[in-house]
């Protein structure tokens, strides 16, 4: 039961607090007052979603907060808040961080909301055969059919792809063994080019260190003969200097100059040049023709040579592995299948029972509402194939209001009061184990009279049985309320509020008389 709903910065509402009865409980007011404000709000606190445009002009953020009685007696406190600026809200069940999966499986259980547009969607024949669905003996023979399906779409759908892939290879395959010839022909591997290039580069450097070192020993010890240069060049200091002492330092250089040169020359004897007998250019400019010649005549770089190896690789051995793989997936098809078989057997047996004691009962609800006592319902199945051989009955409401007249689907021949009728007839009827919240938004549309009165006593037990929720324009209907609310549009200071107020006994007299044109 919804025991309190707090609204704040909801589009015309400031704030706003109802606080709900047990039985009937009835919103009235002007058309376009606001009284849709207040389902909105319900809606919003049990997982549907809201534009950002209905937080109140000015506010940055709409606030609607509920109390629910649970059957057991505890209780929920259910709070959602409403950014203007992004869109996106916050849940909260009873003060902890919540999401919206879980407001929506407790507002599936907590509320039964009922509208116009459930009328329209009570006119769809997947609409039909999902409410039939819900007065299955096992209501999860359904669910359990469609996890069977949807398993076997997902396999045939990889059987397609499968297929399909084979397909495509199969017609490139002879060229892809080309490529994979060729590839194998020189077998490069990943980074070789960058490798042979720097073998290159290191022996042309080692050629020209050589030819340097050749250079400087023939300077050393050539016709120039630097080295004996310098020692005949040392005697005839030792002479300067017998004569002339003060160049004795500088006979000091020379000598020291003589040993470096010796030294030198021996550095230059002992330098290796060769680092790697094994490499020469010519091998290594043989190989990186080769990879070129690869390269131009597969139009890729030699990385992506390596990795189109593999690439082709793996899909040679798809080629090989695919009629393997596609008959373990027919064996998995033919399992499905057969499972499928069975789980529809059991979904058509258990729709036809439940088909049988619904529209029984439906028969039952109409008489009680004003309809001929000669109404008949009934469901046709049809059948809808999910697999080629196997199909799904799905049932579509039909309905005779006269004898003598042909099963007929209920757009065809329903009115707006018929289907308000047949809407308040099923909603009763699925509220019967749970006994959610009803909430009836103008159901009564489009009758009046006698019918209206009928439909009165109907909603008079339901809310025996249930909390009500009921938005009407009818003074017949909104007297049966426990409570009495009256939702009113006014302007204050240039800006307009909606508001929401418990009327007492002489309010509730006056909001009578004005919805009947007494006032």
């Amino acid at each position: 039961m919804l025991e309190l709903l707090r609204i704040r910065d909801l589009a015309l509402i400031e704030d706003a607090e109802i606080e709900f009865s047990a039985g009937m409980n009835v919103l009235t007011g002007e058309t376009g007052a606001g009284k849709s404000f207040i389902l909105r709000a319900i809606d919003f606190l049990t997982g549907q979603k809201m534009r950002p445009d209905m937080v109140r002009p000015g506010k940055e953020q709409a606030f609607v907060e509920a109390l629910f009685i649970h059957p057991d007696g505890s209780e929920s406190i259910v709070r959602r808040v409403l950014s203007a600026e992004t869109g996106r809200s916050r849940v909260y069940v009873n003060d902890k961080l919540s999401s919206q999966n879980t407001i929506r499986e407790m507002g599936a259980s907590m509320i039964l909301h009922t509208s116009q547009h459930a009328q329209q969607k009570l006119l769809q024949p997947a609409y039909q055969c999902r409410m039939l669905d819900t007065f299955l003996a096992d209501t999860t023979l359904p669910e359990k059919k469609d996890e069977i399906l949807t398993s076997l779409r997902a396999l045939l759908t990889k059987k397609e792809e499968l297929k399909a892939r084979s397909a495509s290879l199969l017609e490139k395959k002879d060229f892809l063994e080309f490529q994979r010839t060729e590839i194998e022909k020189v077998s490069p591997y990943p980074g070789e080019e960058d490798e042979l290039l720097e073998k290159k580069n290191a022996l042309r450097a080692q050629e020209d260190a050589g030819k340097c070192i050749d250079n400087a020993m023939d300077i050393m010890r050539g016709q120039l003969d630097v080295s004996g240069g310098v020692s005949a060049l040392g005697s005839e200091m030792e002479r300067i200097c017998d004569l002339f002492p003060d160049y004795d330092q500088d006979r000091e250089t020379v000598i020291e100059f003589k040993h470096f040169l010796d030294e030198l020359a021996g550095k230059l004897r002992a330098q290796p040049l060769d680092f790697d007998s094994e490499d020469n250019i010519d091998d290594i400019e043989s190989r990186l023709y080769e990879l070129s010649k690869l390269k131009r005549k597969l139009g890729r770089t030699l990385d992506e040579i390596v990795d189109l190896k593999n690439e082709i690789q793996e899909n040679l051995d798809f080629l090989d592995s695919c009629s393997l793989e596609l008959a373990q997936i027919e064996k998995q098809e033919k399992e499905l299948v057969e499972k499928l078989s069975v789980a529809l057997d059991k979904l058509s047996a258990a729709r036809e029972i439940a088909a049988k004691k619904l529209t029984d009962r439906v028969v039952a609800e109409l008489k009680g509402l004003g309809f001929s006592e000669h109404v008949q319902v009934k469901f046709e199945f049809q059948p809808h194939e999910l697999y080629p051989g196997l199909n799904e009955m799905r049932g579509r409401l039909m309905w005779i209001p006269n004898p003598g007249q042909a099963p007929q689907p209920l757009d065809k021949i329903a009115s707006g009061g018929e289907l308000s009728r047949f809407l308040l007839a099923i909603t009763g009827l699925q509220g019967e184990s749970e006994k959610p919240t009803l909430i009836f938004d103008e159901v009564d549309s489009g009758i009046g009279g006698h019918t209206l009165n009928r439909v009165g006593e109907k909603m008079q037990e339901l809310a025996d049985r249930q909390q009500l929720i009921v938005i009407t324009h009818w003074p017949q209907l909104a007297a049966l309320a426990e409570r009495h609310f009256l939702i009113h549009k006014g302007v204050v200071n240039k800006e307009t509020f909606t508001t929401c107020r418990q009327l007492n006994t002489i309010e509730v007299e006056a909001e009578l008389a004005r919805m009947a044109g007494k006032e």
